[in-house]
């Protein structure tokens, strides 16, 4: 009788540099073309049944091919923007602190909403709190302009810190308080912040998993506020700082290498 043939091995492939540490991966690297690659590589993605750290430049392309993807198409799709991320909690239901985007003229109609003080950011593409301004009155709010054709507002909260949470295959990974340098409103570990563990709310990341899971975000750090003792989400950032768990004692990237070599990531939402 003729022998059977052995299925090949499925190959593990990342392309982002995340894993690479990870003899297990073959981490391909990010090249500006699909034809930067060898014909060996451009197997090995075809073959792959699931692409680990596929990065902005290819994530869309694989959910197309129909193949998995880690994190996932919508981490990717939602990543660095305030003005997605705003319509998506309130498209959820999420508890989101009262925010509106002014485009062109309608810019001038933002004191018909917002009383001084008040918080604008950066809508897109920022991130370690450079882009988040607390506006005081109209000059704070004229240079804000200038810099920004469109205008993201949001409420001034009654805070003095923020809180972060890690969750990873919608499990919550790590929590903490983030407490601003003196001086500063930013809360942000990369604006000098600095990461309290007590006494973190159950209600909040049991918000952030929610959030995760209603977004299939597989991977993210989310940010909210707490305000009477109600949790509002803030923001939420794919590409996290590691700052806070590795202070935790996680080592994020060996955490997801672990649970994908585990078979727990990319994560079964049904099951979730």
């Amino acid at each position: 009788m003729p022998q059977r043939e052995q299925a090949l091995p499925q190959p593990l492939v990342a392309i982002g540099a995340r894993l690479r540490r990870f003899p297990q991966f073959i981490t391909l690297g990010l090249r500006p073309n699909l034809a930067d690659y060898p014909p060996a590589h451009r197997e090995l993605i075809r073959r792959a049944p699931v692409i680990y750290y596929p990065t902005d430049a290819f994530a869309a392309q694989m959910a197309v091919l129909g193949k998995r993807i880690f994190p996932s198409l919508e981490c990717h799709l939602f990543e660095g923007d305030k003005i997605k991320q705003t319509a998506l909690f309130n498209l959820l239901g999420l508890p989101h602190p009262r925010t509106r985007v002014f485009y062109g003229r309608q810019r001038e109609q933002i004191g018909d909403h917002f009383r001084f003080p008040f918080i604008a950011k950066t809508p897109r593409a920022s991130s370690l709190g450079r882009g988040v301004f607390l506006i005081r009155g109209q000059d704070d709010l004229e240079a804000y302009l200038a810099r920004h054709p469109v205008a993201y507002v949001q409420e001034l909260l009654p805070i003095e810190r923020d809180l972060r949470a890690v969750v990873i295959g919608f499990e919550p990974i790590c929590a903490y308080w983030r407490l601003p340098a003196p001086g500063d409103f930013r809360s942000n570990l990369g604006q000098g912040g600095r990461v309290d563990f007590r006494d973190v709310p159950p209600a909040a990341v049991e918000l952030a998993v929610e959030t995760a899971r209603a977004a299939n975000l597989d991977e993210v750090g989310l940010d909210l506020a707490v305000v009477e003792n109600q949790p509002l989400l803030l923001e939420f950032n794919v590409k996290y700082g590691r700052q806070g768990p590795r202070q935790a004692g996680i080592d994020v990237v060996e955490l997801v290498a672990r649970k994908i070599l585990a078979g727990q990531l990319p994560p079964d939402r049904r099951r979730a």
